[in-house]
């Protein structure tokens, strides 16, 4: 029997709606959410995901500052810019689109963010307040994670649940939120021994390795979710690129209770990921840390 395939389409619509109702519900209250996304270089695929963020931010009422710098911008200028939007009360959420031109450091980039308008999760002082259990702003690709796996696994508590990934954007912090639901957490990379039994024990598997297909549809526990957060393009014989996860999907679908597709799956959260955040960190802002806030699992 074929898996259910988890919606990403579905779920972010339903998502962005109730940021709508509670962007609605802020500006009666004389708030208005702005988010400054800054953009450095060319980059036909960074350009693609700005404009996403963007029109996305427009359609549930948050205001949107565009900046888009030559890849020749140096550093101190990105930081100065950067400087600049921590001090301007208008803007809520910072988000520096990457990958930065190979000049820059990221990381220096990053922690230059104010943690209060970390709306992508990566400052230093964010992460180490999701590693400590602490309220803090959650990266959005692994809260969209959670968001789908809850779409048909409400209760986690006690669930096997195998990472494949373990960097600091995806695979990390997704552990410590399947933590945070009680699931019982193993993280795979490149030097794990015994890939497949691994994958043949979880009951949760979220892949985010970057590279195509490199989880074998066969090696997925009959009954499983899987997460797939790879996006890869593959050009075929005859040149047509199409996107593929990670994950050998057509396989995995007999095998699984339920996948993510890509595209469709994972990518779509991201983005109302990054809306929730930047209307949450208006609320906390400008009407205080205790203001009740946008919480990405609630149903509906």
């Amino acid at each position: 029997m074929s898996a259910i395939i988890i919606d990403g389409q579905g779920v972010a619509a339903r998502l962005r709606q109730r940021i709508t109702v509670f962007t609605d519900g802020l500006r009666q209250q004389a708030v208005q959410p702005g988010l400054a996304v800054v953009l450095v270089g060319n980059d036909p695929a960074s350009q693609l995901y700005v404009r996403n963020k963007t029109r996305r931010a427009q359609e549930v009422g948050i205001r949107h500052f565009d900046h888009h710098l030559p890849a020749a911008t140096s550093s101190a200028e990105l930081l100065a810019l950067i400087g600049k939007l921590n001090a301007q009360t208008d803007v809520h959420g910072i988000l520096v689109q990457l990958p930065l031109p190979a000049h820059m450091q990221s990381a220096a980039v990053l922690a230059a963010i104010d943690p209060a308008k970390d709306v992508d999760g990566f400052h230093p002082v964010n992460a180490g307040q999701l590693a400590l259990g602490q309220p803090t702003t959650l990266p959005c690709t692994p809260m969209g994670c959670i968001a789908l796996i809850r779409e048909v696994l409400p209760d986690l508590a006690g669930l096997r649940a195998l990472v494949i990934g373990r960097s600091n954007i995806v695979g990390k912090p997704m552990a410590q939120l399947l933590l945070q639901q009680d699931c019982t957490v193993t993280i795979a990379h490149s030097r794990s021994r015994e890939l497949p039994a691994l994958c043949g024990e979880a009951e949760i598997l979220v892949a985010a390795i970057g590279r195509a297909r490199a989880i074998a549809g066969a090696w997925i526990r009959p009954g499983a979710v899987v997460i797939d957060v790879g996006s890869n393009r593959i050009v075929d014989a005859n040149g047509a690129a199409t996107s593929v996860g990670d994950v050998e999907f057509a396989t995995a679908r007999e095998r699984a209770r339920a996948i993510t597709p890509v595209p469709g799956g994972v990518g779509p959260m991201t983005i109302a990921g990054l809306l929730l955040n930047t209307a949450n960190a208006a609320a906390r802002a400008c009407l205080g840390p205790t203001t009740q806030l946008l919480n990405a699992y609630e149903r509906g």
